[in-house]
């Protein structure tokens, strides 16, 4: 796994910071307001996390006025057994943020656990124990909970309530079930998927220019390997779906950010270059989230008023503050 590039991410944050934000009120659907959220992923992985610096971070979470949290993915260790228990425990401990909690998949918890030597699982069967787990109802996780579109409301992607979508400040929110590293590409569940994700990326898209939006942010869990060419192994399962996001992306004109976990390298930059013009895509952000071993969080600013939209802001927690058991 790669380190933590802080300078890397300050480095970029300069130029998208922007001034002070508007007086901070709820930032309900479809309003001007402004109002800060967090972005975590890639944790907890092992037992000094989830014992101490997960709830440290949580803590740290409860304490901040925010609208709501997304987890982006990975809530284990690649080598941790795929078992209910675990992601039982992980439930408990989302239960404890005070804020609305949105979590999605990572590739940790299921389409990586049949090469868990210790105790491998089918990744389909275990796909399902984390829908039947953590996707009860249209309600967020969290004390507080916020009301989401789930794409399992269109009949023909029924299977797909992880796939979800939210307006807040004038911005739409849509996380994507894609996990690291290939997107488990070259598997029998893929194609489904993909067009299930394809899909609700444009239907995105299609909601924020009808309502006349300010941005998009897409949340995923994988690193779609932008940097890598598109004939890259890995970078296969990603092809069709970036190339929906670069067209959808420059036509809707606005910011647009793409929010990912998955190789544990903070970092906010514009990587993305068009597929024919080999120009900068302006419009269009990356935000890679802090990931183990760092247990850190990234507050966003949205202020519809901004032209910019979005301002990024990491959030370190000290560790080892307060010992914490079950």
């Amino acid at each position: 796994m790669k380190r933590l590039s802080l300078l890397s991410g300050l480095l970029w944050l300069l130029p998208l910071f922007s001034t002070v934000a508007a007086p901070r009120t709820a930032g309900t659907a479809f309003s001007d307001w402004a109002f800060d959220f967090a972005l975590i992923g890639d944790v907890p992985y092992d037992e000094a996390q989830r014992t101490n610096h997960f709830p440290n971070l949580i803590a740290d979470l409860n304490r901040a006025r925010l609208e709501f949290v997304i987890h982006n993915g990975d809530i284990k260790s690649g080598a941790t057994p795929c078992t209910d228990p675990v992601f039982e425990d992980v439930l408990r401990q989302f239960q404890t943020f005070k804020h609305p909690l949105i979590y999605l998949f990572g590739d940790n918890e299921w389409s990586d656990c049949g090469a868990v030597q210790s105790k491998p699982f089918d990744p389909g069967e275990r796909l399902e124990k984390l829908r039947a787990i953590f996707t009860q109802g249209d309600q967020s996780l969290g004390r507080r909970t916020l009301t989401l579109t789930r794409q399992s409301a269109d009949g023909r992607f029924a299977a797909f309530r992880e796939n979800v979508r939210w307006v807040r400040g004038r911005v739409v929110f849509a996380g994507l079930n894609v996990p690291g590293a290939d997107n488990h590409f070259g598997t029998p569940e893929f194609a489904g998927r993909n067009a299930a994700n394809v899909t609700w990326i444009k239907e995105t898209f299609a909601l924020a220019a009808h309502e006349k939006l300010r941005a998009v942010m897409l949340v995923m869990q994988a690193n779609p390997q932008i940097d890598r060419a598109p004939t890259n192994k890995i970078r296969l399962g990603f092809n069709e779906m970036l190339a929906v996001i670069e067209r959808e992306t420059v036509a809707f004109g606005r910011p647009v950010v793409l929010v990912h976990g998955d190789t544990h390298y903070f970092r906010i930059d514009q990587p993305f270059l068009g597929a024919k013009s080999q120009r900068r895509i302006e419009n269009l952000t990356r935000v890679e989230t802090f990931g183990n071993p760092d247990t850190h969080w990234v507050r966003v600013t949205i202020n519809p008023r901004d032209p910019n939209v979005f301002t990024f802001r990491p959030e370190c927690v000290r560790k080892n503050l307060v010992k914490h058991s079950r």
